[in-house]
């Protein structure tokens, strides 16, 4: 080992060998990583796009960073290669050589001389009022290292992006299209259903994001948090989600309205026989009224409406929509049809009963009186004269026309109440079963 220097100890003949070989395979290294980022799909797509924004002013630093780079890795070469004439001069190097190799392998002695231009945006000359610097060697692997991942990241992200997103978007706006023709056959149109209002906005978002991808890649790139290596992030593809969400939402839409195309025909089908029998309940109900009135009296009788036009004049609505291939208006116009139609025949049913009812209670007192003469005969009193004639008392009320159910009713548990006098506790005479008060 030597006297020490200004780069400390003199190097020896074999840790001269051994930092050259180290320098050339690191010369050999660093020259394929700038060779390959040169022919970076992602580089050559930055160099030739019209870009914007934050992409825009990263390129213009990367740009320099890149040229810096070269610029760098020329000193480099160049300080190797004379370190290398020196170390082949002879084969067992002398003290003079040893000293300068030691100060061209140690010491700060390469040189970076670059242009203004070619440095002003560059994150290391920038800024220092100089156009060169001093390094040593190992220094100036450190700046290239440090300028190669931040040129390669920044290429890599933007290479991502455009390699993930406008793929991505041109095949959703190829379904869009596919969508939109779907649509305007079934009568979705812009201005005239909401899921055409949201197709055309779709297509302008998709459009714009395109655009912005395109020209800006950057701006949708999301790095990872605590990641240093080159690329560590991930295309952010929340607004293309969401569109993807939304045309999703509008084929359900458009698919509901194919269903209406599918079975308009059996659904009108329904509607008119729904409002058919409604019609014919309100008739039978209106028919039963005029018995009502004829046939009881001193009775409250619900009047019938008749139907209503405006269901017909809807379902008429309806059908011409159907011939016109309306199906986006057929659609909400046929759910809210068939629920009103079912509440119409449900209401002409309850119109009926109630209508009807006076004959239902008629009829109910018929049968009751019926039965208790069934019962006085079983027990050999169907000729009693007093059960006689409040039999036909009330019979004559429940027969005659109009009948006042009032006294009627009366008249029937006056007989009732004969009955159970004549029927009471009685002790049986041979041969005749106990009476058993209440049989029917």
């Amino acid at each position: 080992m030597g006297v020490a220097g200004p780069t400390g100890p003199v190097m020896d003949r074999d840790e001269v060998d051994r930092a050259l070989a180290r320098l050339g395979a690191e010369h050999e290294a660093i020259e394929t990583s700038l060779l390959a980022l040169q022919d970076h799909a992602g580089r050559r797509l930055l160099e030739g796009a019209e870009l914007t924004g934050v992409t825009k002013e990263r390129w213009t630093s990367t740009e320099a960073s890149i040229t810096l780079l070269w610029t760098y890795f020329d000193a480099y070469a160049d300080a190797l290669r004379r370190a290398q004439e020196i170390r082949a001069r002879r084969r067992w190097s002398s003290r003079e050589d040893l000293v300068e190799l030691t100060d061209l392998l140690r010491g700060s002695g390469v040189t970076v001389a670059g242009s203004a231009s070619a440095t002003a945006n560059a994150p290391t000359l920038a800024g220092s009022g100089r156009l060169s610097e001093q390094f040593t060697l190992a220094q100036l692997v450190e700046r290239m290292n440090e300028l190669y991942a931040a040129s390669l990241d920044m290429v890599i992200a933007a290479d991502a992006v455009w390699s993930a997103l406008p793929a991505r978007i041109d095949l959703l706006a190829a379904e869009l299209q596919r969508t939109r023709r779907l649509a305007h056959s079934v009568g979705v149109r812009l201005g005239e259903h909401p899921a055409g209002d949201d197709l055309e906005r779709i297509t302008r978002t998709l459009t714009n994001l395109r655009e912005q991808v395109v020209s800006d890649p950057l701006a949708y790139w999301v790095p990872t948090q605590g990641s240093s290596a080159p690329g560590g992030g991930r295309p952010d593809t929340t607004m293309y989600d969401r569109e993807v969400r939304a045309l999703e939402d509008v084929r359900r839409e458009i698919d509901a309205v194919l269903a209406v195309r599918q079975d308009a025909e059996t659904r009108l089908v329904k509607l008119r026989d729904l409002l058919s029998r409604a019609d014919r309940t309100l008739s039978e109900a209106r028919s039963a009224r005029g018995e009502v009135l004829a046939k009881i009296a001193a009775s409250e009788v619900p009047a019938v409406s008749g139907p209503p036009t405006v269901l017909q004049e809807q379902l008429a609505t309806a059908a011409e929509y159907r011939r016109n291939a309306q199906w986006h208006r057929l659609s909400p116009l046929l759910e809210s049809l068939e629920q009103r139609a079912e509440d119409e025949l449900l209401r002409a049913r309850e119109s009926l009963t109630a209508v009807t009812a006076p004959l239902a209670v008629r009829a109910e007192l018929r049968g009751r009186l019926d039965a208790y003469k069934a019962k006085v005969a079983r027990h050999g009193l169907a000729e009693d004269p007093v059960l006689v004639e409040r039999y036909d008392a009330a019979r004559r009320m429940l027969w005659s026309a109009p009948c006042d159910l009032r006294v009627a009713e009366q008249a029937v548990l006056r007989y009732q109440q004969a009955t159970a006098e004549l029927l009471g506790p009685r002790v049986p005479q041979q041969g005749e079963p106990a009476d058993r008060r209440g049989d029917a």
